[in-house]
């Protein structure tokens, strides 16, 4: 795990606190810490120091960790995949759920032991995740676990049926049907997920069909780029629906509800 902590930010308006998490940080890794009290000093240190890890707290008006989370998600910084820790006395179900949706990676709850930290450490430097390039959302996939005891009702005639590499393939379809739609309305971070997700399919699609379609509209989207004129909604359709095709004929139904919109 140490070469991977050398370098944390932690964004907490309580010195006592972050000098404790700074310590044990020390301890366990040898890592050179930054600390910050406000949201403005963490968002620079976010944007200079490139940290390996950042840790936030939760629950003070003093440090938003959720607008910082967004923020350094949203941003062209080196870190904005870094791992995201927070940490709180009082973890809602509201407040676990807005930090998931923030792109955070792990929640630490206060009072916690080294045995808690470790865990969490490991977590985020030894178990990778995927990373999800969206639009509305940013960051380290949602879905950490698969389970097979759910025993609820199938939203969607392709559930049980996908595998794990026909879902990754579905979700960057839907993404950059997501981003189609945001190409005005957000349109850096609409080009950036579109980008990201045709070069995905690109090495993931075992169709030779879908694996053209990704790589002509990923030449589409890099000579719009280098032109530097702005991307309308109508190109954006245009060039995307030979690989939107792939989509299975249900996906309509889950629209609003895929994470990774």
């Amino acid at each position: 795990m140490a070469p991977k902590l050398r370098r944390v930010l932690i964004a907490d308006p309580q010195p006592a606190s972050a000098r404790l998490f700074a310590e044990l940080m020390r301890d366990i890794s040898q890592s050179h810490v930054w600390t910050a009290q406000t949201t403005e000093r963490a968002l620079k240190l976010a944007e200079t120091v490139d940290p390996q890890l950042i840790v936030l707290e939760l629950g003070d008006d003093r440090v938003d960790g959720l607008a910082i989370a967004r923020k350094i998600r949203r941003s062209s910084w080196t870190c904005r995949q870094a791992p995201i820790i927070t940490i709180t006395g009082a973890a809602t179900a509201a407040m676990i759920l807005a930090a998931r949706d923030a792109g955070v990676h792990e929640f630490l709850r206060k009072p916690y032991s080294m045995k808690d930290l470790l865990r969490r450490l490991e977590a985020v430097t030894l178990k990778e995740r995927d990373w999800v390039e969206g639009v509305s959302y940013i960051g380290p996939d949602r879905r950490r676990f698969n389970s097979g005891e759910y025993a609820g009702p199938l939203k969607r005639k392709t559930d049980g049926n996908e595998t794990p590499f026909q879902q990754k393939i579905n979700q960057a379809l839907k993404i950059i049907r997501a981003a189609v739609a945001a190409a005005e309305t957000d349109p850096s971070q609409a080009m950036r997920a579109m980008l990201t997700q045709a070069t995905t399919l690109q090495s993931m699609a075992t169709d030779f069909k879908m694996t053209l379609a990704a790589s002509e509209f990923y030449r589409h989207l890099t000579r719009h780029t280098q032109s530097g004129a702005p991307l309308t909604r109508a190109e954006a359709e245009k060039w995307a629906a030979p690989l939107l095709a792939f989509l299975p004929k249900d996906a309509d139904g889950d629209r609003k509800s895929s994470a990774a919109a």
